[in-house]
Formats: C-alpha cells, sequence, structure tokens
C-alpha cells in the first residue's frame, strides 16, 4: 500500500483509483468523499482506507464474499468469546513445537 503525493497536489495510489487533490489553503477532496474539505493528514487517511478496503475485497472475494459482507460479518462478536492471552513460556513451548 502507498499513497503517494503527485507534484504536491494530488495523492494517488498504486491499490485504489481513487485520489485526492489540493484545493489549496492546505485543504484536500477525495474522490469518494464529495463535499468534504480535508487536512492532508486526512486526505491521505482516507486514501489509506479505500486501499484498505481494496485489500479486504481482495480477501473477501477468496472466500466468496463482498467487501461490504466481510466487514459486516467480521465486525460482529465472536461466538467463541475472547481468547485466553498466552503466556511468554507457552510462546516458546509453541515455538519449539513450530520448529520442528
Amino acid at each position: 500500500m502507498a499513497v503517494q503525493v503527485v507534484g504536491r497536489s494530488m495523492m494517488t495510489s498504486d491499490l485504489t483509483p481513487h485520489q485526492a487533490k489540493s484545493v489549496g489553503a492546505g485543504g484536500w477532496v477525495v474522490s469518494f468523499l464529495p463535499g468534504r474539505t480535508l487536512t492532508i493528514e486526512q486526505a491521505t487517511a482516507a486514501l489509506q482506507a479505500a486501499e484498505a478496503v481494496a485489500a479486504v475485497n481482495a480477501l473477501a472475494g477468496q472466500v466468496g464474499l463482498t467487501a461490504m459482507e466481510t466487514v459486516g460479518l467480521a465486525t460482529q462478536e465472536s461466538p467463541w468469546g475472547e481468547p485466553e492471552p498466552c503466556t511468554a513460556l507457552q510462546r516458546v513451548f509453541r515455538r519449539g513445537f513450530a520448529e520442528r
């Protein structure tokens, strides 16, 4: 994932077709957020979010879901509850078996 600033006036990404453009006075607009003026930090975060969605979409397709379905299902609380924390000794023990 790499958001790139082009000529101080545009941000692009190699993972999404969305872009951000400078509108002067430190303001930026993002292609999928019409009507909003953002800071450069916010515009960068928006493009990074678009990149993350593209990554989720690719992974979701591998299990036969859309990105929206995957996000919706993954944000649900796990019916199995929270995993118990692993102690340092357990991690060392597990690592030893993984190396065999």
